[in-house]
């Protein structure tokens, strides 16, 4: 996906509030906020995915301000968020026990993002606004068909917190007789999902992607994941980020599903859907240079 023009409105919100959570030194959140403006203006451009543009200045000010991980409060809170309503998600899925209804609960977890929405808002009552919504977008049938012809499955996962609604899906995958490997973020960037954090909620078989991107960026990638990502035919793609990279990339040969709430209007205007949607959507591409 490339970028919209709010996509640069909110990289900026999203520097103001790294720096916040970063350092309270007032002098270093002004030259960092300057270096961001200069990485902006050299490069929002429609060459680089959103995504990649945004990896790079959060990966600068955490390199320079020294906080290896400036979102470990809203983190723990959407964990804890997850927690409190697992009892009532776990209920919803005893009334329908159906992959569709597992693949609509995990899409309800995606609310818990602190990158797309301010870090006040409360996520927790969004996702019960959300929990009886029906997709905009619903590919299932696509879906089912592909479990049916694969035995293994490559899950990007998003969130922290996020991924306890994920556990649940990929569970009711693995009845379908498919192996499931997730993939995490090497280390902390904004409230996305490391080892540790998937480990923590009962993942296994986990993979890192070998760097702190925002979602999959197919230039920074480490030379194993990208063996990982080549050889796998089945990919379910978890949040906006993850569709953001994922777009850009070869997935020739693959069946790729996106699963993702439309929580900004870049998003949904490149899904061609209203803004807080719900998609399940079967991603056809064309390929996009060498991977």
């Amino acid at each position: 996906m490339k970028p919209y023009y709010e996509c640069g409105a909110c990289f900026l919100r999203q520097a103001r509030e790294l720096l916040d959570l970063s350092t309270d030194d007032e002098d270093l959140k002004f030259r960092l906020m300057e270096n961001t403006f200069d990485y902006l203006a050299k490069n929002f451009s429609k060459e680089y995915s959103p995504n990649e543009l945004a990896s790079v200045f959060n990966q600068n000010i955490k390199r320079k301000t020294g906080c290896s991980d400036p979102y470990v409060q809203q983190k723990k809170l959407g964990t804890d968020v997850a927690m409190s309503m697992i009892s009532q998600i776990k209920e919803i899925l005893h009334e329908d026990n159906s992959l569709e209804n597992h693949v609509k609960m995990a899409i309800v977890g995606n609310i818990l993002d602190f990158g797309a929405f301010d870090i006040n808002t409360d996520v927790q009552s969004l996702i019960k606004q959300h929990l009886n919504k029906s997709l905009a977008i619903n590919d299932f049938d696509a879906l089912k068909s592909a479990l049916k012809k694969h035995d293994e499955a490559l899950y990007l996962l998003d969130n922290t917190g996020e991924i306890i609604f994920d556990k649940l899906l990929a569970d009711k995958i693995s009845q379908f007789d498919v192996d499931v490997c997730v993939a995490v973020k090497e280390s902390p960037i904004v409230n996305d999902a490391c080892f540790s954090d998937a480990s923590d909620v009962g993942f296994v078989n986990i993979v890192s992607i070998g760097i702190d991107s925002a979602g999959i960026v197919d230039s920074m990638i480490s030379d194993e994941f990208r063996e990982v990502f080549k050889n796998s035919s089945l990919i379910i793609s978890k949040g906006m980020a993850n569709y953001e990279g994922i777009t850009e990339m070869n997935l020739d040969n693959k069946d790729v599903f996106c699963l993702l709430c439309a929580k900004c209007n870049p998003i949904a205007k490149d899904l061609n859907v209203d803004i807080t949607s719900h998609v399940l959507n079967l991603s056809s591409f064309v390929e996009v240079g060498d991977s």
